[in-house]
């Protein structure tokens, strides 16, 4: 029997179309977000395609660890404990390392890491207790490479990444698997919402990879996941970034720097 998925970010965009590919298996769901009244429009939209499934909405700030814990305990009290824990919830805000205020930065790492910290902390134990599950980590292609524009962002998705490697190992006894997801570029309201503050070299030099659709991202994930394995690149370009981006760092600091220097 298909257990419980906890999703946070769950109400749109990439988390909206985890939950609909883990109702379509027939997992219940607990999606977590900030805004009340989009959380309740993913719920009807699951609802309508799912009628079977029960699915709840659990309006919460991931940066906020005691109203989170207190929106996870609900969760489980509802649902159990989940098989599935996914920390998707994130935000992106650009700009020069100079120009933006330290409250950018500050948001951004609570929000990004810490909020996916909080929920990791307070699922694991029950995950546990309940005999194991998956955990899935949302980072980024930033997490792999320092991206002119991203000095705010990118070293959340850095933790993230650091975090996700230490539970792989840590609670892999506990017969819970981890997996770090790195998607492109995707077509989602936070997508729109970062071009607001996207300096002009940022968007050229993320250009190249193109913009994905949410539910194709969301597959690649959740396939990687069900097989238990660690990294999850929806791509070519992503698996080429894994795969040698240590390799490749060189060369993209120097085709960063042509493109700023022109846009200056």
């Amino acid at each position: 029997m298909a257990g419980p998925a906890f999703i946070t970010g769950g109400s749109s965009g990439i988390g909206l179309e985890l939950a609909k590919g883990l109702a379509s298996r027939g997992h219940s769901l607990a999606l977590f977000a900030r805004d009340p009244a989009k959380l309740q429009d993913a719920i009807r939209e699951i609802r309508a395609a799912y009628p079977d499934i029960v699915a709840t909405a659990h309006s919460a700030d991931v940066a906020d660890r005691a109203a989170l814990e207190i929106a996870v305990k609900a969760a489980i009290q509802a649902h159990g404990a989940p098989e599935w824990a996914i920390a998707n919830a994130g935000i992106a805000i650009p700009g020069g390392f100079v120009d933006q205020p330290i409250e950018a930065f500050e948001l951004q790492m609570m929000v990004n890491y810490m909020g996916a910290l909080y929920f990791a902390k307070t699922v694991a134990e029950p995950m546990a207790e309940r005999g194991g599950g998956r955990m899935v980590f949302v980072a980024s292609g930033a997490a792999l490479f320092g991206i002119y524009g991203y000095s705010a962002y990118a070293p959340t998705k850095f933790a993230m990444r650091g975090l996700a490697e230490v539970l792989r190992v840590e609670l892999k006894p506990e017969n819970i698997s981890v997996t770090l997801a790195y998607p492109p570029d995707t077509d989602t309201p936070q997508l729109l919402k970062e071009a607001e503050s996207k300096p002009q070299a940022t968007k050229e030099i993320t250009a190249g990879g193109g913009v994905w659709q949410a539910k194709d991202v969301a597959r690649v994930i959740l396939r990687r996941a069900r097989r238990g394995r660690f990294a999850a690149t929806p791509g070519f370009q992503m698996r080429a970034l894994l795969a040698l981006h240590s390799v490749l760092a060189p060369i993209m600091r120097l085709w960063q720097g042509r493109i700023v220097r022109k846009n200056q």
